[in-house]
């Protein structure tokens, strides 16, 4: 039987890694895994350099170097992410190349404190788009109010971005037009649009994690046959407007021009709730013109039982029944969307605040160790 990871791109979905670590990159695993599970792109955030970083000495001689230097932790941070998002775009170049770009992909995040400031995160994206220097890198910007007129400014200066922090299909549309947006005005410039990629994260198991223990509270037992579908739905209903939006006369004429779709990619996959399978939400949302990332637990578990099928139509046919149900309980989507997305910016801030405090002590006990070497 073939790998269930590699029929998922066979399928026209791309498996992607939620996950970054220096051992990753100079062990020769993530090689393997490009080479025996597909593995087409790789995604990173501040909470996995944290657990990287502190959790590993992989990183002590670069902090060491960096605090000689007078580095602040920022900076430090800074440079160890640029690093490790520059080794991992060169372990997938050979993908990009082949793939001609569509593909072998690896995002790098902002500042998430930058959350609501437009000015800053375009300069921070193009920053990080000049220090990785690397084709097929991609910058994350998050979707929020403040991040969609950076989203368009960024792709109108040719920077691939990943508009992370998508729960709700109304943002999703704005994400849409902010996408457009930026194509039309860089063609407008007169410079190309066909190396052009970006894709939209739109989060999936978190919208359970939320709608659940709603309908759990529910008096008898009315919201039980609910559970575990609207993260589903709701993630069914955004992969319908982006089928929409490929059928505009907009699109079709930034599409005449050499511009590729901005693909969704379905984040948070993992299983959160353990009375639902380890696969859950991967197998549910497999559809054509996709990514799905996979944390490290989610895509062993994919690589030993996965059951690889275009799945999202069936998901598509029950999503409006289901949403309609949810609010004939009471159970307001649009606010646990927004609900989340306040939430998701706090936890990536303060992810990165924790980031930057771990760096801090991990400087401070690497110089007490050279203090104390040097004193022998």
């Amino acid at each position: 039987m073939s790998n269930p990871l590699v029929r998922l791109g066979q399928l026209g979905q791309s498996p992607w890694l939620d996950y970054i670590t220096r051992d990753l990159l100079s062990s020769g695993r993530l090689a393997r895994m490009i080479r025996e599970d597909g593995l087409l792109g790789m995604t990173s955030n501040p909470t996995i350099f944290e657990k990287a970083i502190s959790g590993s000495e992989d990183y002590d001689e670069d902090i060491r170097t960096l605090l000689a230097g007078g580095q602040p932790a920022a900076d430090i941070f800074d440079a160890t992410s640029v690093t490790d998002v520059q080794a991992a775009c060169d372990a997938f170049r050979a993908a990009y190349e082949a793939l001609d770009g569509r593909d072998g992909l690896v995002s790098i995040e902002v500042n998430p404190e930058l959350a609501h400031d437009t000015e800053g995160t375009i300069a921070a994206a193009a920053r990080l788009w000049r220090a990785v220097n690397r084709p097929n890198v991609m910058v994350k910007i998050p979707g929020t109010t403040a991040g969609l007129p950076a989203i368009t400014a960024s792709l109108a200066a040719g920077i691939n971005v990943n508009i992370t922090l998508l729960f709700s299909v109304e943002r999703y549309g704005g994400v849409i037009e902010a996408f457009m947006t930026g194509l039309e005005q860089r063609r407008a410039a007169g410079h190309p649009i066909n190396r052009i990629s970006s894709v939209a994260s739109f989060f999936v198991s978190r919208v359970d994690g939320k709608a659940d223990p709603l309908l759990d509270r529910l008096p008898g037992g009315s919201g039980a046959e609910l559970r575990g579908k609207i993260a589903i739905a709701n993630a069914a209903v955004a992969y319908g407007r982006f089928e929409e939006s490929l059928a505009s006369p907009r699109w079709r004429a930034l599409a005449a021009r050499g511009a590729r779709p901005q693909r969704p990619l379905w984040a948070s996959t993992s299983t959160k709730d353990p009375r639902y399978p380890d696969t859950y939400y991967v197998e549910a949302l497999v559809a054509g013109q996709t990514v799905t990332t996979l944390p490290p637990e989610t895509l062993d578990a994919y690589r030993d039982h996965g059951r690889p099928e275009a799945r999202i139509r069936r998901a598509q046919a029950e999503a409006s029944r289901q949403l309609q149900a949810l609010a004939r309980l009471g159970i307001d989507l649009a606010g646990i969307t927004r609900e989340l997305e306040t939430e998701g910016v706090e936890k990536f801030a303060v992810s990165y605040r924790q980031l930057l405090r771990g760096i801090e002590r991990k400087a401070a006990t690497l110089a007490g160790r050279q203090g104390s070497g040097s004193g022998r």
